[in-house]
């Protein structure tokens, strides 16, 4: 199919199908002169919205803060812009296994969020005489770990209809086998009996949109594949060509955001000799680059391994930085040390408070806040160890 482009200051309408209550039926926008889109399919059934994407990538990047008195109470640094008036429904922190993960409702777009945290590191600015030199190792040398552990390791998937499927054992498992799949699953049952059956958007970053893959597959079959958006931002590959075909037949309206020579999406690695028994990326992917200087989305094709998107990219040309921003946001976590959770007493507080005020009848809108967090409360002030649950939910 030939490739179409849009010129500067173009009107462009994208279809979005809604569910009932679903995010919006059609969305106009209008593109300045220094963005383009591309389309290559144009048959796909999950139109790219790039006004949609700007406001999901937000929740991606909100997910990384570390103070979760500011998190919770969605007063900090990331909490503003497109997503300020996000309704916080449950905040999920499982230190044993460094995840994180928030789910809460988005009245603009008459939708449920889940945001599912990636690899919690930062750059710390590297060179500055404020950040110590050993951090900068730290985070180059976690970077490279990662990389390195995303090793040719699958697990039988035992999703129904899904004989063949094999996906990566540790994402899998980080997200099946720990806190997030039931509190996200609870969570989000209880907004739904709250709002209605409104649309569920997923999202995350790195190896949060592995996670945040695993999370709408879970959540579609449950609540119907029509009813669950995914976009992710940089994610790996998660399984072989028969998962991704399945994948795509569960949740057909997804999103993949991979961003100019970002490393992270070309792992683990595709073997285009071997298709049916490598790794292999579920579509859609829109990919995120510079054309003559004006910024590009471009919408690829439906095979989800499109070798005129991000797979062009020559490995020699890969790049670790263009991991950490994506359409402008920043996506690095804002604490410089490994796995950092800050929870001053005045956030113990707070959520003791909340429980309390759940157990008294819930809040103003009749639910509560359903509050899941991984602490132990000391005499001395809050000390995040192990997997004791000190706060939770009812």
């Amino acid at each position: 199919m030939e490739r179409r482009r849009w010129p500067a200051a173009a009107m462009l309408l994208v279809l979005i199908p809604a569910a009932p209550h679903g995010i919006v039926a059609a969305t106009a926008f209008i593109l300045d002169e220094y963005e383009r889109i591309i389309v290559q399919n144009s048959e796909q059934s999950f139109g790219f919205n790039l006004t949609l994407a700007k406001t999901i990538v937000e929740y991606a990047s909100a997910v990384y803060m570390t103070d979760l008195t500011e998190l919770y109470t969605w007063t900090c640094s990331k909490c503003n812009d497109l997503i300020q008036g996000f309704k916080m429904r449950c905040l999920i922190v499982d230190v044993q296994n460094c995840l994180q993960a928030f789910v809460g409702v988005d009245h603009n777009l008459n939708a449920i969020i889940v945001s599912i945290r990636g690899t919690q590191e930062n750059s710390g600015f590297c060179g500055s005489y404020d950040i110590p030199l050993y951090s900068c190792l730290n985070f180059l040398l976690s970077v490279q770990n990662w990389i390195k552990d995303m090793l040719w390791k699958q697990f039988d998937l035992n999703y129904p209809d899904m004989p063949d499927a094999k996906v990566h054992t540790g994402f899998y498992s980080s997200y099946n086998n720990t806190l997030l799949r039931p509190a996200i699953a609870n969570a989000v049952h209880k907004a739904r009996k709250l709002y209605g059956d409104i649309s569920i958007i997923v999202t995350g970053h790195s190896m949060g949109g592995a996670l945040a893959s695993f999370c709408a597959l879970d959540l579609a079959i449950t609540h119907g594949g029509n009813n669950v958006y995914l976009m992710t931002f940089g994610q790996p590959r998660v399984g072989n060509t028969a998962f991704a075909s399945y994948f795509a037949k569960y949740v057909p309206n997804t999103i993949r955001v991979t961003h100019e020579h970002d490393i992270v999406p070309h792992l683990p690695p595709y073997f285009f000799i071997f298709p049916d028994q490598t790794y292999h990326h579920f579509p859609t992917e829109v990919w995120e680059h510079k054309v003559d200087g004006s910024t590009v989305y471009e919408v690829c094709d439906g095979s989800g391994e499109d070798p005129d998107c991000s797979r062009s990219v020559l490995v020699l040309f890969w790049s670790a930085s263009d991991h950490l921003t994506y359409l402008g946001v920043d996506m690095e976590a804002d604490d410089w040390s490994t796995c950092r959770i800050v929870l001053g007493r005045s956030a113990a507080e707070t959520l003791l408070l909340q429980h309390a005020r759940q157990l008294a009848g819930g809040d103003d809108e009749g639910g509560g806040v359903n509050v899941v967090v991984v602490v132990v409360v000391r005499d001395h002030g809050v000390q995040v160890v192990g997997s004791e649950i000190a706060v939770a939910a009812r």
